[in-house]
């Protein structure tokens, strides 16, 4: 009799052990990302892509029609849409030579009769279709800008007409398009390309930077990349970086001569390139038009001290330098832990 208590008691106690091994483990709950910060994250990267405007323009055969294309930034970012969108016009006028006042003046009537088509076809819609309503008033940014650029387009085509008129050849074209270069820290850059051929000797074209810090969501300034009191030694190392340049595209051997007739400048057009930051200048500004777009780097080596710590990159040495006292700080807390 009491052996087979003994069993028994064992036998239960088997079945216990079976069931708790059985049961999962207890575990620290997992530490999940708000959905916050992972919000505030992608608003700290700039994304997107370009959307092409529809420009009005005249049916036309042949190899000699006029050929204009504006593209704008539809981004993640709409400081920065439009903010691209207002230098598109700025180009626009800068390219066909029109003054800034005349042109709005005829968006605004361009706008005007726009909207009163607009109200007219809200008002032609069924009013048991109150969406139907509601989307004949919504007007997107791409047609918002296409109304800004009507005055331009206009003018295009009336020298095109004009060129023609002379029984000339030429192949007037005239092109904008926005690109995203850097998309993150430490500043964003989109890129304006420009071309254009309006019948002249030779064709135009322009390259203009735009840097924004995406946190503070404000466009950023040479001036505000340097530290205090810098801006005459950066200005020495892009006037090094100019002189090189002038030698080996064999623009001349003698650099005093050369400034005679084309003087160095600090272009405030700039980005932070992999290598070094990037000055960019126009056609005509710093060298003939067979130079094209000349840019000068200035490695960041060269801008220790110059460019604030924020805008130079992270170098070997300095991970090293942090590296080192969290490998420290971890052979502490092992000793620690073993003491």
């Amino acid at each position: 009799m009491l052996k087979n208590k003994s069993i028994l008691a064992i036998s239960i106690l088997i079945t216990t052990l079976g069931i708790t091994a059985c049961q999962p483990k207890k575990t620290e709950p997992e530490t999940v990302e708000p959905e916050q910060t992972q919000a505030e994250q992608q608003s700290l990267k700039l994304v997107g892509d370009t959307e092409k405007l529809n420009l009005s323009l005249p049916k036309c055969e042949g190899n000699n029609c006029p050929e204009i294309s504006i593209e704008r930034l539809n981004s993640n970012q709409a400081f920065i849409d439009h903010f691209i969108d207002q230098k598109i016009i700025q180009e626009l006028a800068q390219i066909l030579e029109i003054a800034p006042q005349q042109a709005a003046s005829e968006a605004i009537a361009v706008e005007n009769a726009a909207s009163e088509n607009t109200a007219a076809s809200a008002a032609d819609a069924p009013a048991s279709n109150p969406t139907a309503a509601a989307i004949a008033q919504v007007e997107t940014l791409a047609q918002k800008l296409e109304k800004q650029t009507v005055p331009y387009v206009q003018s295009f085509l009336v020298l095109d007409q004009e060129l023609k008129a002379l029984s000339s050849n030429h192949k007037i074209s005239l092109m904008i398009k926005p690109k995203i270069l850097n998309a993150d820290q430490p500043l964003a850059t989109v890129v304006l390309n420009s071309s254009s051929y309006l019948g002249g000797a030779h064709g135009a074209s322009a390259q203009q930077y735009y840097n924004f810090d995406l946190e503070q969501k404000k466009l950023v300034l040479l001036n505000d990349i340097l530290l205090e009191k810098q801006r005459p030694q950066l200005e020495r190392k892009a006037y090094e970086a100019f002189k090189q340049w002038v030698i080996t595209s064999e623009l001349s051997t003698n650099v005093q001569e050369y400034e005679q007739a084309w003087k160095f400048k600090l272009s405030e057009n700039y980005y932070l390139g992999q290598q070094g930051l990037i000055l960019q200048y126009a056609e005509y500004e710093i060298g003939p038009y067979v130079v094209g777009l000349p840019r000068l780097t200035i490695p960041y080596a060269e801008l220790q001290g110059i460019l604030k710590a924020a805008y130079l990159p992270v170098t070997e040495a300095a991970s090293e330098a942090t590296a080192k006292p969290a490998e420290a700080s971890a052979a502490n807390t092992t000793t620690k832990a073993k003491s």
